[in-house]
């Protein structure tokens, strides 16, 4: 029975130290990336095993460009559609969160996330779509550390920039030039709408764009106005 309760008591703390090690990890990858860009992220590196697996092969878009070189309607229309608490939250917009699960338990299935830019963010650069209670766990403890080491204008700019807009198109500007032929900057009021209500699911709505996501994307533009950009 020693040796069991000694064995139990190594493996516990094998466990928390590689949990540790992995935390510390991704907060040195937060250090990071809040002077850098990221490279690739989790999502693009799912993705882009997928495109290389086709034949033929597909290449992932992606070029960063810097904060002052996206069009500020682009963001207005993204938070006007993702995330209208942004600047206010610290991560987490709670009464969202409340709303979406109120919403899914009268449907009674997982119809809304609730999830604030800063979680989506989390997911994108270090997790992936799968869901399990594991992994929003992990995703809130991310979203902590962003929120903590990064301001808004920084998070903001960095998930225009990873975001999925479509197969293989991740960023603002790969998306700007896939559906406008045009850079970020140069974005307009009507094609920023457009843009951020595909956000929830890209890949579907870049082929089909119906009436419904249309008249969404006039509520959006409407809304824009009133969006505060950090």
């Amino acid at each position: 029975m020693r040796t069991l309760g000694r064995w139990i008591r190594r493996t516990l703390l094998a466990l928390v130290l590689a949990f540790l090690g992995y935390q510390g990890w991704i907060v040195g990858q937060v250090l990071w990336w809040k002077w850098n860009p990221p490279a690739r992220t989790s999502f693009m590196n799912l993705r882009a095993e997928e495109l290389e697996s086709r034949s033929p092969p597909v290449a992932l878009r992606y070029t960063w460009v810097p904060y002052e070189r996206i069009s500020v309607h682009l963001k207005r229309a993204v938070i006007a559609a993702e995330d209208d608490k942004f600047v206010d939250h610290e991560g987490f917009d709670w009464d969202g969160i409340q709303k979406a699960i109120e919403k899914n338990q009268k449907k009674g299935k997982a119809v809304a996330g609730g999830s604030t830019i800063s979680q989506q963010l989390a997911k994108n650069l270090f997790l992936s779509p799968a869901r399990s209670y594991l992994r929003k766990a992990q995703e809130a403890l991310i979203t902590v550390m962003i929120e903590a080491l990064w301001d808004k204008r920084r998070i903001l700019e960095v998930y225009l920039n990873v975001v999925e807009w479509g197969d293989g198109v991740f960023g603002c500007e790969a998306a700007a030039q896939r559906y406008y032929h045009q850079s970020a900057a140069r974005l307009d009021p009507t094609q920023a709408a457009h843009l951020a209500v595909m956000l929830p699911n890209p890949r579907k709505y870049e082929k089909t764009y119906g009436p419904r996501l249309a008249a969404h994307a006039s509520r959006i533009q409407g809304r824009m106005q009133y969006s505060e950009v950090p």
